[in-house]
């Protein structure tokens, strides 16, 4: 078994509830979830579904939302429901990985700066080895200080901050070529 694990973190129907899905290039990124989740599969690394959820909307687990987006096909080897940003805080996802002799995360999903990027920066904490694949993330407009951050500038802003200090910032082909080289 592979000691690399993709986590496909609230990557959920609970975000096409909100109106600014609209305002994401969310085609874009389902196709490339898509392939990283294919390429993952086909390199024999185990997919770990991860879903947000939270008390009452559309977060809400008997919503009927809390599940994956429709568009994608995957079969996870594994599958964690989180209540914090961080999808290593209160899952057992930790547990699972160590358990499964994980060293090595590809983190994917939806809310770059969000979800995304606080599980990247727990997980370099943690001492696992991570690849950010950020255009196999997905996050919607900012609001701050005046100014609105588009998608495209707050996936920049992430990675420089993630870079070298707790990520390898990477596209799917290259999370891909990196397993296959480490392989």
């Amino acid at each position: 078994m592979s000691d690399t694990a993709l986590l496909v973190i609230d990557a959920q129907e609970s975000f096409r509830q909100r109106s600014n899905w609209f305002e994401t290039d969310h085609a874009r990124y389902l196709e490339r979830q898509q392939a990283l989740i294919d390429g993952a599969v086909a390199a024999g690394i185990p997919v770990v579904r991860v879903l947000h959820h939270e008390p009452e909307g559309v977060f809400e687990l008997f919503s009927g939302h809390v599940r994956s987006l429709e568009e994608l096909r995957l079969t996870p080897e594994a599958e964690f429901l989180k209540t914090r940003h961080s999808a290593l805080v209160g899952t057992g996802l930790d547990v699972w990985l160590t358990e499964h002799g994980i060293r090595r995360l590809l983190i994917s999903g939806i809310r770059t700066e969000q979800c995304c990027e606080t599980t990247t920066r727990h997980a370099s904490d943690l001492g696992w080895q991570v690849d950010f694949v950020a255009e196999a993330t997905l996050t919607t407009p900012l609001d701050y200080n005046g100014r609105t951050l588009s998608p495209a500038e707050i996936t920049e802003r992430t990675c420089a901050a993630l870079a070298g200090r707790f990520a390898t910032v990477v596209t799917v082909d290259e999370a891909l070529g990196r397993t296959r080289a480490a392989a």
